[in-house]
């Protein structure tokens, strides 16, 4: 008998009962491993991006910098909780159907936590997470994932942190993280 996939609600609503279900039995929600970070905050941000580049900017709540000659901005709002950081890659006009159509298949399995979108005219690399729960080496991940999705756009279309196969982009990726982690090893 071929195997076939269940359709999406038939295995949200299987995942629903078994979870309701293990609930049930233990009593108590599954507790979450203890951080060991402080809360994510803009000033901290702030200082991890500046160990990055001693001449990001900052107006508001945005930070403009640059890893290796690629502008990134980073927005946040401490009230609603939520940051993202971004890459311009291009202007929109002209996207074509097809590539519109491959930017949503990367999205889906190859742009990892980093996503292409659109926005005032632009294709960007973008990253969206809460703000507080963001610990600094997701923070550091997010910049290399975007700067990732911005340099394969057009190729690859891949965030680069995880690499399935036996090339040389896992390695290449793997060393931007480690020189980032670097960099602000004392925040």
């Amino acid at each position: 008998m071929p195997l076939r996939l269940l359709h999406p609600i038939v295995l949200l609503s299987a995942l629903f009962v078994y979870a309701s279900f293990a609930f049930a039995q233990d009593g108590e929600a599954p507790q979450s491993p203890p951080t060991t970070e402080p809360p994510m905050t803009m000033v901290r941000m702030a200082e991890i991006i500046r160990a990055i580049d001693p001449d990001a900017q900052a107006a508001g709540n945005a930070i403009q910098f640059v890893i290796d000659d690629i502008p990134l901005f980073v927005v946040a709002d401490p009230i609603a909780d939520r940051m993202r950081a971004m890459v311009p890659i291009r202007s929109a006009e002209g996207l074509a159907t097809d590539e519109l159509m491959r930017l949503m298949q990367a999205n889906f399995d190859t742009a990892l936590d980093a996503r292409y979108a659109v926005a005032q005219g632009r294709l960007w690399g973008v990253f969206i997470h809460p703000l507080s729960p963001l610990e600094k080496d997701q923070l550091l991940s997010a910049f290399v994932q975007t700067i990732n999705v911005a340099r394969s756009y057009g190729q690859t279309y891949s965030g680069g942190a995880l690499s399935y196969g036996g090339g040389d982009s896992n390695g290449i990726y793997q060393e931007l993280l480690k020189e980032l982690q670097e960099l602000g090893e004392e925040i």
